[in-house]
């Protein structure tokens, strides 16, 4: 019996997809040009129909399946759903604008199903489409935000890489020989992929004297202080010679209580001199 109700609200609501479609899409209120609800492209809206409708039927399917059902099945295809670019790329609270408005639109087709059915259904019967209903909703919500802050951040992090690597460019003075000018403050991670471009650049450029300026850098701690170490140190294993500029006594008492042998390469104690050096060097 209780398999029947299941299985008759299943099929109203398939035979009823459509219209749950063009009711949705008619509610839409949304006068961002930039949102995917906007568009006026017939390809991206017959596309946007289609993949509401699938939701619909999807999501349907929980009246007749197990219980594990939303939560397998139903999750996967939402992630599949939620990893859509142009869903990506409408504001975050747009979309779920108009998860929340299908939702509406689905409850009020539930209650004209139970309006046709008066008598027949009990208020447990009832409660528990409604709560099936709105779990639905909530982890397709939930997919979709995980989905959104996970996009979200791994373009925020290529950003963040493409300035580090902007901020450290290896300059090339004459033949052979360059600058490397470090402004700002330097963190692990832009340390990090200093090192990494610098190593790229000067092995690409065939630089053989490169001169590491630091007095735009107002602040180093103990870790980024030894990843410079190591950018010297990984410049010298590649038959680059390198000569340190600028360096602040913070910077410098920072070094000698970490026991870094600076002392090792080559210091100038302002960029001006460094460049008089390096000037003797490439006429050499």
């Amino acid at each position: 019996m209780l398999m029947e109700k299941n299985r008759a609200l299943y099929d109203f609501f398939m035979q009823h997809a459509e219209k749950l479609t063009e009711t949705w899409y008619e509610s839409i209120e949304d006068d961002d040009p930039e949102s995917i609800y906007r568009s006026t492209d017939s390809s991206i809206i017959a596309e946007l129909k289609r993949q509401n409708q699938d939701y619909y039927q999807h999501f349907i399917r929980a009246l007749i399946e197990d219980k594990t059902y939303l939560h397998t099945k139903f999750k996967k295809w939402s992630e599949d759903l939620a990893s859509d670019p142009k869903h990506l790329n409408t504001p975050l609270d747009y979309v779920v604008r108009e998860y929340m408005s299908n939702q509406r639109v689905v409850l009020h087709y539930l209650k004209e199903f139970i309006k046709q059915h008066q008598g027949d259904i009990d208020i447990d019967r009832i409660f528990y489409w409604y709560d099936l209903i709105s779990e639905a909703f909530n982890i397709s919500i939930h997919v979709f935000i995980q989905q959104y802050v996970k996009n979200t951040t791994k373009k925020l992090v290529a950003q963040r890489d493409m300035i580090y690597e902007l901020s450290s460019p290896v300059i090339v003075l004459k033949s052979h020989v360059a600058l490397l000018p470090l402004v700002g403050d330097i963190d692990t991670a832009r340390a990090k992929i200093i090192l990494e471009n610098t190593l790229k650049q000067c092995s690409q450029k065939g630089i053989q004297h490169l001169c590491i300026d630091l007095s735009g850098v107002i602040i180093i701690d103990t870790m980024v202080a030894h990843q410079i170490f190591d950018l010297v140190t990984s410049l010298r294993l590649i038959g680059v010679d390198t000569t340190i500029s600028g360096i602040r006594p913070e910077i410098a008492q920072t070094a000698v209580h970490l026991g870094l042998p600076f002392n090792e390469f080559q210091t100038m104690s302002s960029l001006a001199h460094a460049l008089d050096r390096m000037t003797e060097f490439s006429s050499i």
